[in-house]
């Protein structure tokens, strides 16, 4: 056998789903293949720290592994107490790596920020480019590309916080002009639905855009649409592939991210989603078209809305690092459609490793 591949995985972050990465990293790197690959984990902390960790991996999930982390610095030499690339070059830690798997969800992670990072330092990454994370991050632009995509989006308002606190009946009087009860209201940039509230009435509009605003400068607000949730897992580079269908059957009123990672498993996964052949055909297609909207690259899940009453397709969004946990719809898309989980994770490392030879 040839030389092993070095892969660090990096995880953590400085955004509201950091535990979330921790869920996922542990599961990418307990699951990654020992013998074509050298993984070596590295912890982002929500203050911005970057650490090596050579430590259990059941330790990550916990959050334990930070103190871990900090202890062995303080026992190695210099040379490995930084890992982070500085001035477009590699620090000695990285030099060593061939490909970086950042398992980071939502703002500095998952937005282009860290892949600007890894593009100064000249090294592969797995996923999407700079462009791409930067659009599927923040769902107003998202929307944006899609409609001059001619993708079908459901109807939407764009509110800035500032607008909120300083005139927030202006605001819901322009709310409730636009749109009928219920409405979504949602951060523009946040994942694993964060800060995302239901509002069937006006006391709750007032508190989900208090909510929003939280966490997003940039709040958009969505019109209900009674569909069932289909979700579509896409992989590749300039030739993706879609998976078979999964639906959602959420145990709280939506997919919300007590839903996501916290019910014990109330919420279900219905893989492959009870479709017919050409509704199925006609979302995958959908999902490569959104895919290549955004310049996508690596991986992506697209997520729409099937309108039970019309049976029309909506695109929702597109998650350029979707969860990669137990409970992840992605990979379990994957498994369900012949690509077992160690082998996903190979195929994102070579795809990653393919598009910078491209590059």
């Amino acid at each position: 056998m040839g030389k092993k591949t070095n892969v660090a995985v990096v995880f953590g972050g400085r955004s509201g789903e950091h535990e979330v990465s921790l869920m996922s990293a542990t599961s990418v790197i307990k699951a990654i293949n020992k013998e074509r690959y050298n993984c070596f984990p590295i912890g982002i902390t929500k203050e911005g720290n970057w650490m090596i960790y050579n430590g259990p991996i059941e330790k990550i999930e916990n959050g334990e592994w930070e103190e871990i982390a900090k202890k062995q610095l303080q026992e190695d030499n210099e040379e490995m107490a930084s890992c982070i690339p500085f001035n477009g070059e590699k620090s000695k830690f990285l030099d060593k790596m061939d490909v970086i798997f950042p398992v980071l969800h939502g703002p500095f992670g998952e937005d282009g920020t860290i892949q600007g990072l890894f593009e100064m330092a000249d090294i592969p990454y797995v996923g999407a480019g700079v462009l791409a994370s930067a659009i599927g991050m923040d769902k107003v632009y998202t929307k944006r590309i899609f409609e001059y995509s001619g993708l079908p989006v459901g109807k939407y308002l764009v509110i800035m916080r500032k607008k909120i606190r300083g005139n927030k009946k202006e605001c819901i009087e322009l709310i409730e002009k636009k749109f009928q009860y219920p409405v979504f209201l949602k951060p523009a940039n946040l994942g694993s639905s964060v800060g995302i509230t239901k509002a069937h009435n006006k006391e709750e509009l007032i508190n989900g855009l208090e909510e929003a605003a939280k966490h997003d400068r940039k709040i958009l607000i969505e019109e209900f649409i009674n569909g069932r949730e289909i979700e579509c897992a896409v992989l590749g580079n300039d030739e993706p592939k879609a998976s078979i269908l999964g639906e959602i059957l959420p145990s709280h009123e939506f997919y919300d991210y007590k839903a996501k990672y916290f019910d014990d498993g109330k919420s279900k996964m219905v893989i492959p989603a009870d479709l017919s052949e050409d509704k199925s055909i006609e979302i995958r297609e959908l999902a490569i078209k959104a895919y290549k909207a955004i310049d996508c690259t690596g991986l992506a899940r697209v997520d729409f809305f099937l309108e039970k009453d019309t049976n029309k397709v909506y695109i929702n969004e597109v998650n350029t690092m979707p969860g990669f946990t137990k409970y992840s719809m992605y990979p379990l898309l994957w498994e369900q459609t012949g690509i077992p989980y160690d082998q996903l994770i190979d195929q994102l490392i070579q795809l990653a490793l393919e598009r910078y030879k491209d590059k």
